[in-house]
């Protein structure tokens, strides 16, 4: 069995850092010339899908925008899945699931197990509960092969007074899940456990080191500010670093996704 940190490395190693985000605003499926309706999720996702194979390691589709049609939505984010695992994508589905015990462990055996309509290769969690409430989904991701990225340090503004509070041991809130991420993937070269860091952020206000081990991913680049010709400054680490665009691409319609991809590549010197 492949764990996801060696799949992750090899397709950054293979096609580069870049992470296209299926996003599928009302906005975006207007330009597009769509309706807003679940046939027009699947027909956004799969043309985003087709534009992103070989070009990139990874998609992040953003699940709430496909849940706000209920089960339809949902079925259409199958299929999306479904053709991205096909044509070799990393899949990272961004769900931002948090909670406890059974209930975190359910949501781990909707995304994370194999065979499931929503298998997804990676997931990214909330652990604002404490790291020990995702002990059920870790053990599940370990065991099958799969990824978490843990929301540490984002891009938006709000977030900030929460996640650089200092704890009783002098370290912010966003170090301390760091930390503990960190010692998650001590005993792998590149660890299956990463963090959700933004772009757009000071990192040294939030206390945060890097670690060798650890894999980023990094929203925040495009549309929120973020140029990627300066990843490899913002995010210092061996580790590997996804750079998440979404509407700087998405933007571009169903005729120029393949272009707007090549030129974001080109931004990062690939």
């Amino acid at each position: 069995m492949q764990r996801f940190g060696d799949l992750l490395a090899a397709g950054v190693a293979e096609r580069g850092p870049l992470c296209v985000g299926v996003d599928p605003h009302p906005y975006l499926l207007k330009a597009w010339g769509l309706t807003d309706a679940p046939s027009s999720l699947v027909e956004f996702g799969l043309a985003t899908v087709a534009a992103a194979a070989g070009r990139v390691a990874a998609i992040k589709p953003q699940v709430a925008f496909f849940e706000r049609h209920g089960s339809k939505g949902y079925a259409a984010l199958e299929s999306v899945l479904a053709a991205a695992r096909e044509a070799g994508l990393i899949v990272i589905a961004d769900a931002k699931r948090g909670d406890v015990g059974t209930s975190v462990a359910a949501y781990g055996e909707a995304w994370l197990s194999p065979g499931s309509p929503l298998e997804a290769d990676a997931l990214t969690v909330s652990a604002y509960q404490g790291l020990g409430s995702l002990s059920e989904v870790i053990t599940l991701a370990r065991d099958a092969g799969k990824g978490l990225f843990l929301l540490c340090a984002t891009s938006n503004p709000e977030a900030a007074v929460v996640q650089r509070a200092v704890t009783e041991t002098g370290a912010t809130v966003a170090s301390l899940i760091a930390d503990e991420v960190a010692a998650l993937n001590a005993d792998d070269a590149t660890g299956s456990f990463g963090l959700v860091i933004g772009a757009t952020i000071e990192r040294e206000s939030f206390g945060l080191r890097l670690d060798s081990r650890t894999p980023i991913l990094a929203p925040g680049f495009g549309a929120q500010g973020g140029t990627l010709d300066r990843l490899g400054d913002l995010y210092p680490t061996d580790a590997p670093v996804l750079a998440s665009v979404s509407r700087s691409v998405l933007q571009a319609g169903p005729g120029g996704l393949a272009d707007a991809i090549d030129d974001h590549r080109r931004q990062l010197g690939l």
